[in-house]
Protein backbone atom coordinates (compact mmCIF):
# COMPACT_ATOMS: atom_id res chain seq x y z
CA UNK A 1 0.00 0.00 0.00
CA UNK A 2 1.20 4.04 -0.53
CA UNK A 3 2.32 6.64 1.84
CA UNK A 4 0.33 9.42 1.36
CA UNK A 5 1.75 12.88 2.11
CA UNK A 6 -1.24 15.54 2.87
CA UNK A 7 0.74 18.88 1.94
CA UNK A 8 -0.83 22.17 3.32
CA UNK A 9 0.96 25.61 2.75
CA UNK A 10 0.72 27.28 6.21
CA UNK A 11 0.71 31.07 4.73
CA UNK A 12 -1.44 32.58 2.65
CA UNK A 13 0.17 36.14 1.90
CA UNK A 14 -2.14 37.03 -0.33
CA UNK A 15 -5.21 36.02 1.91
CA UNK A 16 -6.83 38.95 3.53
CA UNK A 17 -6.08 38.21 7.48
CA UNK A 18 -4.24 35.05 6.74
CA UNK A 19 -0.85 34.03 8.30
CA UNK A 20 2.11 35.72 7.41
CA UNK A 21 -0.01 38.67 5.76
CA UNK A 22 2.38 41.17 6.19
CA UNK A 23 2.67 40.88 9.84
CA UNK A 24 4.08 38.60 12.98
CA UNK A 25 2.46 35.62 13.09
CA UNK A 26 3.34 31.87 12.74
CA UNK A 27 7.04 32.72 13.44
CA UNK A 28 6.97 36.44 12.92
CA UNK A 29 8.38 38.25 9.89
CA UNK A 30 11.01 36.15 9.36
CA UNK A 31 9.00 33.12 8.48
CA UNK A 32 6.40 35.51 6.29
CA UNK A 33 9.68 36.55 4.34
CA UNK A 34 9.86 32.83 3.24
CA UNK A 35 5.97 32.61 2.18
CA UNK A 36 6.37 29.30 -0.26
CA UNK A 37 3.45 30.94 -2.18
CA UNK A 38 4.79 34.67 -2.58
CA UNK A 39 7.29 34.91 -6.06
CA UNK A 40 8.74 38.41 -4.41
CA UNK A 41 8.20 39.47 -0.74
CA UNK A 42 6.09 42.78 -1.05
CA UNK A 43 4.63 42.84 2.22
CA UNK A 44 5.95 45.04 5.20
CA UNK A 45 5.93 43.96 8.48
CA UNK A 46 4.89 46.07 11.39
CA UNK A 47 7.67 47.49 13.26
CA UNK A 48 5.58 49.17 16.20
CA UNK A 49 4.85 47.52 19.87
CA UNK A 50 2.14 44.14 20.05
CA UNK A 51 -0.76 44.86 21.82
CA UNK A 52 -2.45 41.78 24.09
CA UNK A 53 -5.09 42.49 21.62
CA UNK A 54 -3.26 42.10 18.79
CA UNK A 55 -1.12 38.87 19.67
CA UNK A 56 -4.87 37.16 20.43
CA UNK A 57 -5.82 37.85 16.87
CA UNK A 58 -2.39 36.43 15.59
CA UNK A 59 -3.51 33.43 17.60
CA UNK A 60 -6.83 33.59 15.83
CA UNK A 61 -5.24 33.76 12.65
CA UNK A 62 -2.48 30.69 13.40
CA UNK A 63 -5.57 28.70 14.34
CA UNK A 64 -6.59 28.91 11.17
CA UNK A 65 -3.70 26.54 10.16
CA UNK A 66 -5.03 23.31 11.51
CA UNK A 67 -6.27 20.88 9.27
CA UNK A 68 -9.15 21.92 7.53
CA UNK A 69 -12.09 19.54 6.93
CA UNK A 70 -11.55 18.32 3.57
CA UNK A 71 -8.07 17.75 4.95
CA UNK A 72 -9.08 15.56 7.62
CA UNK A 73 -11.95 13.82 5.69
CA UNK A 74 -9.06 13.00 2.92
CA UNK A 75 -7.09 11.73 5.53
CA UNK A 76 -9.82 9.57 7.02
CA UNK A 77 -10.73 8.41 3.79
CA UNK A 78 -7.02 7.55 2.77
CA UNK A 79 -7.05 5.46 6.01
CA UNK A 80 -10.07 3.53 5.29
CA UNK A 81 -8.05 2.27 2.06
CA UNK A 82 -5.32 1.19 3.88
CA UNK A 83 -2.98 3.77 3.33
CA UNK A 84 0.17 5.85 5.62
CA UNK A 85 -0.82 8.96 5.87
CA UNK A 86 0.93 12.11 6.90
CA UNK A 87 -0.23 15.73 7.00
CA UNK A 88 2.52 17.79 6.95
CA UNK A 89 2.03 21.81 6.87
CA UNK A 90 5.04 23.85 5.14
CA UNK A 91 5.68 27.38 5.86
CA UNK A 92 8.82 27.56 3.66
CA UNK A 93 10.10 26.28 0.33
CA UNK A 94 12.64 24.38 2.69
CA UNK A 95 9.67 22.94 4.53
CA UNK A 96 8.13 21.76 0.93
CA UNK A 97 11.49 20.25 -0.54
CA UNK A 98 12.23 18.31 2.46
CA UNK A 99 8.59 16.92 1.36
CA UNK A 100 9.80 16.48 -2.38
CA UNK A 101 12.71 14.08 -1.60
CA UNK A 102 10.41 11.80 -0.36
CA UNK A 103 9.66 11.38 -4.11
CA UNK A 104 13.08 11.17 -5.08
CA UNK A 105 14.38 7.41 -7.29
CA UNK A 106 17.97 6.23 -6.73
CA UNK A 107 20.82 8.36 -8.47
CA UNK A 108 21.38 8.03 -11.82
CA UNK A 109 24.92 6.76 -13.04
CA UNK A 110 24.85 10.66 -14.64
CA UNK A 111 24.73 11.91 -10.67
CA UNK A 112 21.33 13.25 -11.49
CA UNK A 113 17.88 12.41 -9.03
CA UNK A 114 14.89 11.98 -10.61
CA UNK A 115 11.47 11.33 -9.74
CA UNK A 116 10.68 7.46 -8.77
CA UNK A 117 8.81 6.26 -11.37
CA UNK A 118 8.19 3.17 -9.04
CA UNK A 119 7.92 4.81 -5.69
CA UNK A 120 4.88 3.58 -3.19
CA UNK A 121 4.63 7.43 -1.91
CA UNK A 122 1.84 10.11 -3.30
CA UNK A 123 1.73 13.04 -2.72
CA UNK A 124 -1.79 15.33 -2.10
CA UNK A 125 -1.69 19.16 -2.24
CA UNK A 126 -4.74 20.85 -0.35
CA UNK A 127 -5.14 24.01 -2.25
CA UNK A 128 -6.73 27.13 -1.34
CA UNK A 129 -5.98 28.83 -4.85
CA UNK A 130 -4.13 27.85 -7.99
CA UNK A 131 -0.93 30.15 -6.31
CA UNK A 132 -0.57 27.40 -3.66
CA UNK A 133 -0.66 24.56 -6.02
CA UNK A 134 2.04 26.36 -8.55
CA UNK A 135 4.36 26.85 -5.18
CA UNK A 136 4.96 23.04 -5.18
CA UNK A 137 5.19 22.63 -8.90
CA UNK A 138 7.62 25.68 -8.80
CA UNK A 139 10.25 23.76 -6.27
CA UNK A 140 9.43 20.20 -7.73
CA UNK A 141 10.92 22.06 -11.25
CA UNK A 142 13.78 23.66 -9.11
CA UNK A 143 14.23 19.60 -7.70
CA UNK A 144 14.25 17.71 -11.27
CA UNK A 145 15.30 20.16 -13.63
CA UNK A 146 18.96 19.45 -15.13
CA UNK A 147 21.02 22.13 -15.54
CA UNK A 148 21.96 22.85 -19.05
CA UNK A 149 25.84 21.53 -18.61
CA UNK A 150 24.40 18.60 -17.01
CA UNK A 151 21.25 17.89 -19.84
CA UNK A 152 21.46 13.79 -20.27
CA UNK A 153 20.83 12.13 -24.02
CA UNK A 154 17.41 10.64 -22.55
CA UNK A 155 15.71 14.09 -22.05
CA UNK A 156 13.09 14.30 -24.73
CA UNK A 157 14.56 17.25 -27.13
CA UNK A 158 11.58 19.52 -26.39
CA UNK A 159 11.51 19.33 -22.54
CA UNK A 160 14.05 21.04 -20.10
CA UNK A 161 13.15 18.44 -16.91
CA UNK A 162 11.72 15.08 -16.65
CA UNK A 163 8.21 14.15 -16.11
CA UNK A 164 7.52 15.20 -13.02
CA UNK A 165 5.61 13.09 -10.25
CA UNK A 166 1.94 12.89 -10.48
CA UNK A 167 0.34 15.24 -7.73
CA UNK A 168 -3.47 14.87 -6.45
CA UNK A 169 -5.08 18.33 -5.93
CA UNK A 170 -7.24 18.56 -2.94
CA UNK A 171 -9.70 21.98 -3.43
CA UNK A 172 -9.93 23.56 -0.10
CA UNK A 173 -12.99 25.65 -1.31
CA UNK A 174 -16.04 25.34 -3.28
CA UNK A 175 -15.86 25.64 -6.64
CA UNK A 176 -16.55 29.62 -7.69
CA UNK A 177 -18.83 31.16 -10.38
CA UNK A 178 -18.78 33.51 -12.68
CA UNK A 179 -15.94 33.68 -15.49
CA UNK A 180 -12.47 33.17 -13.51
CA UNK A 181 -12.66 29.14 -12.52
CA UNK A 182 -9.85 27.63 -10.49
CA UNK A 183 -7.61 25.04 -12.39
CA UNK A 184 -9.13 22.12 -10.76
CA UNK A 185 -12.57 23.26 -12.20
CA UNK A 186 -11.52 23.68 -15.41
CA UNK A 187 -9.89 20.07 -15.48
CA UNK A 188 -12.74 18.76 -13.81
CA UNK A 189 -11.12 17.43 -11.01
CA UNK A 190 -12.71 15.58 -8.15
CA UNK A 191 -13.36 18.55 -5.15
CA UNK A 192 -15.13 15.93 -2.92
CA UNK A 193 -12.37 14.59 -0.11
CA UNK A 194 -12.83 11.29 -0.86
CA UNK A 195 -12.85 11.09 -4.60
CA UNK A 196 -9.61 12.63 -4.53
CA UNK A 197 -8.49 9.70 -1.89
CA UNK A 198 -9.67 7.53 -4.69
CA UNK A 199 -8.13 8.72 -7.64
CA UNK A 200 -4.84 9.41 -5.72
CA UNK A 201 -5.02 5.35 -4.68
CA UNK A 202 -6.84 3.97 -8.02
CA UNK A 203 -6.25 6.96 -10.76
CA UNK A 204 -4.03 7.58 -13.50
CA UNK A 205 -1.82 10.59 -13.49
CA UNK A 206 -2.82 12.79 -16.74
CA UNK A 207 -0.42 14.21 -18.12
CA UNK A 208 -0.31 17.93 -18.45
CA UNK A 209 1.87 20.81 -19.80
CA UNK A 210 3.94 23.57 -17.91
CA UNK A 211 5.11 27.18 -19.10
CA UNK A 212 8.28 27.90 -17.43
CA UNK A 213 9.79 31.06 -17.60
CA UNK A 214 12.74 32.92 -17.53
CA UNK A 215 12.33 34.42 -14.06
CA UNK A 216 12.61 31.12 -12.15
CA UNK A 217 8.83 30.40 -11.58
CA UNK A 218 6.15 28.16 -13.72
CA UNK A 219 2.56 28.75 -14.29
CA UNK A 220 -0.18 26.46 -14.46
CA UNK A 221 -3.18 28.34 -15.55
CA UNK A 222 -1.92 31.49 -17.43
CA UNK A 223 -0.97 35.13 -16.70
CA UNK A 224 -3.24 38.25 -17.36
CA UNK A 225 -0.88 41.32 -17.77
CA UNK A 226 -2.16 44.74 -17.59
CA UNK A 227 -4.11 46.76 -14.95
CA UNK A 228 -7.00 49.36 -14.41
CA UNK A 229 -7.76 52.95 -12.64
CA UNK A 230 -9.32 52.94 -9.62
CA UNK A 231 -12.81 53.58 -11.46
CA UNK A 232 -12.27 49.82 -13.63
CA UNK A 233 -11.35 51.74 -16.55
CA UNK A 234 -8.18 49.76 -18.16
CA UNK A 235 -5.03 51.31 -18.39
CA UNK A 236 -2.72 51.90 -21.63
CA UNK A 237 0.53 50.41 -21.54
CA UNK A 238 3.50 49.38 -24.55
CA UNK A 239 5.44 46.34 -25.10
CA UNK A 240 6.99 43.56 -27.74
CA UNK A 241 5.01 40.90 -27.62
CA UNK A 242 6.26 38.04 -29.75
CA UNK A 243 5.12 34.40 -29.74
CA UNK A 244 7.60 32.06 -31.73
CA UNK A 245 8.76 34.04 -34.68
CA UNK A 246 5.07 36.12 -34.94
CA UNK A 247 5.26 39.49 -33.46
CA UNK A 248 1.90 40.71 -32.20
CA UNK A 249 2.92 44.14 -31.66
CA UNK A 250 6.24 45.76 -31.35
CA UNK A 251 5.35 48.17 -28.55
CA UNK A 252 4.45 51.25 -30.29
CA UNK A 253 1.18 50.99 -29.95
CA UNK A 254 -0.99 51.21 -26.71
CA UNK A 255 -2.09 47.79 -25.19
CA UNK A 256 -5.04 47.28 -22.93
CA UNK A 257 -4.03 43.24 -21.91
CA UNK A 258 -2.07 40.52 -22.75
CA UNK A 259 -3.04 36.82 -21.86
CA UNK A 260 -0.19 34.29 -21.73
CA UNK A 261 -2.32 30.94 -21.51
CA UNK A 262 -1.51 27.41 -20.71
CA UNK A 263 -5.80 26.95 -19.66
CA UNK A 264 -8.55 28.96 -19.87
CA UNK A 265 -8.57 31.23 -16.08
CA UNK A 266 -7.84 34.17 -17.96
CA UNK A 267 -9.62 33.28 -21.11
CA UNK A 268 -12.00 37.13 -20.91
CA UNK A 269 -11.25 40.07 -19.60
CA UNK A 270 -14.83 41.51 -18.74
CA UNK A 271 -17.11 40.95 -21.98
CA UNK A 272 -13.89 40.17 -24.49
CA UNK A 273 -12.99 37.04 -25.40
CA UNK A 274 -9.26 36.92 -25.55
CA UNK A 275 -8.58 33.61 -25.77
CA UNK A 276 -10.58 31.52 -28.10
CA UNK A 277 -9.64 27.19 -27.18
CA UNK A 278 -6.71 27.17 -24.52
CA UNK A 279 -5.76 23.83 -24.37
CA UNK A 280 -3.49 22.77 -21.21
CA UNK A 281 -2.39 19.03 -23.31
CA UNK A 282 -1.86 20.05 -26.51
CA UNK A 283 2.03 21.18 -26.59
CA UNK A 284 1.20 25.07 -27.31
CA UNK A 285 1.08 28.33 -25.52
CA UNK A 286 -1.39 30.67 -26.64
CA UNK A 287 -0.90 34.47 -26.44
CA UNK A 288 -3.58 37.00 -27.06
CA UNK A 289 -3.12 41.39 -27.05
CA UNK A 290 -5.98 43.80 -26.48
CA UNK A 291 -4.70 46.52 -28.58
CA UNK A 292 -7.28 49.80 -29.25
CA UNK A 293 -7.89 50.81 -32.56
CA UNK A 294 -9.28 54.19 -33.43
CA UNK A 295 -11.73 53.86 -36.87
CA UNK A 296 -13.85 56.29 -38.45
CA UNK A 297 -16.94 55.88 -39.69
CA UNK A 298 -18.39 56.77 -43.08
CA UNK A 299 -19.77 60.13 -41.41
CA UNK A 300 -16.13 60.98 -40.25
CA UNK A 301 -16.88 60.41 -36.84
CA UNK A 302 -14.24 58.54 -34.86
CA UNK A 303 -14.73 55.41 -32.58
CA UNK A 304 -12.52 53.33 -31.04
CA UNK A 305 -12.91 49.26 -30.77
CA UNK A 306 -10.85 46.62 -29.34
CA UNK A 307 -8.64 44.27 -31.95
CA UNK A 308 -7.57 41.30 -30.06
CA UNK A 309 -4.64 39.47 -31.81
CA UNK A 310 -3.55 35.84 -30.91
CA UNK A 311 -1.42 33.30 -31.81
CA UNK A 312 -0.25 30.02 -30.75
CA UNK A 313 3.41 28.62 -30.27
CA UNK A 314 6.39 27.00 -28.06
CA UNK A 315 7.48 30.15 -26.81
CA UNK A 316 6.13 33.90 -25.95
CA UNK A 317 8.43 36.86 -24.61
CA UNK A 318 7.19 40.22 -23.18
CA UNK A 319 9.50 43.67 -23.25
CA UNK A 320 7.71 46.29 -21.72
CA UNK A 321 8.43 49.56 -23.33
CA UNK A 322 8.27 51.66 -20.14
CA UNK A 323 7.71 51.52 -16.50
CA UNK A 324 6.04 48.67 -15.02
CA UNK A 325 3.69 46.16 -15.76
CA UNK A 326 1.25 44.68 -13.57
CA UNK A 327 0.22 41.54 -13.84
CA UNK A 328 -1.67 37.92 -12.42
CA UNK A 329 0.31 34.73 -12.75
CA UNK A 330 -1.84 31.74 -11.66
CA UNK A 331 -3.65 34.44 -9.58
CA UNK A 332 -0.38 36.04 -7.73
CA UNK A 333 0.65 39.49 -8.06
CA UNK A 334 3.88 40.58 -9.67
CA UNK A 335 5.19 43.69 -11.67
CA UNK A 336 7.39 43.14 -14.97
CA UNK A 337 10.18 45.52 -15.54
CA UNK A 338 12.05 43.67 -17.73
CA UNK A 339 11.89 41.10 -20.21
CA UNK A 340 9.84 37.81 -19.80
CA UNK A 341 9.97 34.77 -21.61
CA UNK A 342 7.81 31.84 -21.00
CA UNK A 343 8.07 28.50 -22.88
CA UNK A 344 5.82 25.08 -22.92
CA UNK A 345 6.81 22.01 -21.05
CA UNK A 346 4.73 19.05 -23.17
CA UNK A 347 3.01 16.82 -20.69
CA UNK A 348 6.08 17.67 -17.90
CA UNK A 349 3.52 17.33 -14.63
CA UNK A 350 0.59 15.18 -13.90
CA UNK A 351 -2.37 15.24 -11.61
CA UNK A 352 -3.97 11.91 -10.11
CA UNK A 353 -7.13 11.46 -11.91
CA UNK A 354 -9.81 8.93 -12.21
Amino acid sequence: MYDVVLLTLGSERDAPGGCGSGGACCGGAAEAATDPTSQTDTGQTDTGSTSQAQAGSDTERCATERPRVPVLACADALNARGARVEMVTARSDAEIDAVLARLDGPVRPDGLTWPDPDGKTRLVVATANDGQLRAVLRRLVRRYAPAPSKRPADLPGNRTLPDLPPVGVLPLDPARGGTHRDLAAQLGLPRDPAVVAAAVLDGTPRRLDLLRNDGGSVTLDGALLGAADDAGRPLHWRARVEVDDTILTDGDEPLLACAVANAGGYATLNDVTLLTAPDPADGQVEVAVAVPVVVRSAFGRKRVRLEVRRARGRAVSVLPREGKVPYLDDGVEGELTRKRSWWVEPGAWAVWSI
